[in-house]
């Protein structure tokens, strides 16, 4: 994955988020994640905004080879420090979704874990996040429903941003899904995700 150092007009936004909150979304890992990649075999996985690193911390206590990226510098500095006192190695970068070069057929998981972005740059990465897994390759994703929009515990409030299980269908076309549903759930991931929530879940592999 290539370094990238173009700025994204939300970094403000999330540095001072990260800056003036303990953790954002708590120190453990997603609970979807975590139980998807406890089925794995580690190798080598990449964390699109991993924000504070809550799921590259994981990864690598499990034995995972970890690369991850976002565009925030704090959220980047957090990981790190807290990596380091963990003794862990996890390979963050600052980049985003339009600009982020993949290495192709390296990896052997994706984890795409609210990594919200607009419909046409969605497309366009997550065909990357295709050609970037190995044969046999994992893709975890969660992500929010419209339905989110009536709802508290977080999430963007543009429309264009939330997914439905059709839209990834049609997005992750070339991925063998075992898994591809909406599923309500209590989040209790710090004080930004917190309480029912409407999600999408997908599970696939690169034939």
């Amino acid at each position: 994955m290539a370094d990238n150092t173009h700025i994204h007009p939300d970094q403000k936004f999330w540095d001072e988020r990260y800056n003036s909150n303990v953790t954002v979304y708590g120190e453990l890992p997603n609970a979807f994640f975590k139980q998807q990649l406890d089925l794995l075999t580690p190798g080598r996985i990449l964390l699109p905004a991993d924000g504070e690193g809550r799921n590259s911390i994981y990864a690598a206590q499990k034995g995972w080879k970890v690369e991850a990226f976002d565009f925030s510098e704090e959220g980047r500095r957090k990981t790190l420090v807290r990596a380091e006192k963990l003794s862990l190695n996890v390979d963050y970068q600052i980049a985003d979704f339009a600009t982020v070069a993949l290495k192709q057929t390296f990896y052997d998981a994706i984890a795409l874990i609210f990594a919200h972005m607009n419909s046409r740059l969605r497309k366009e990465f997550h065909q990357k996040c295709i050609q970037a897994l190995k044969p046999g390759g994992t893709l975890i994703f969660e992500a929010y429903t419209p339905r989110q929009l009536e709802l508290n515990s977080g999430g963007p409030k543009d429309p264009d941003y939330l997914c439905t299980p059709e839209l990834l269908s049609e997005e992750f076309k070339g991925l063998h899904l075992k898994m591809n549903s909406i599923v309500e759930t209590v989040l209790d991931e710090g004080p930004f995700h917190k309480g029912l929530a409407s999600v999408v879940r997908l599970v696939g592999t690169r034939p």
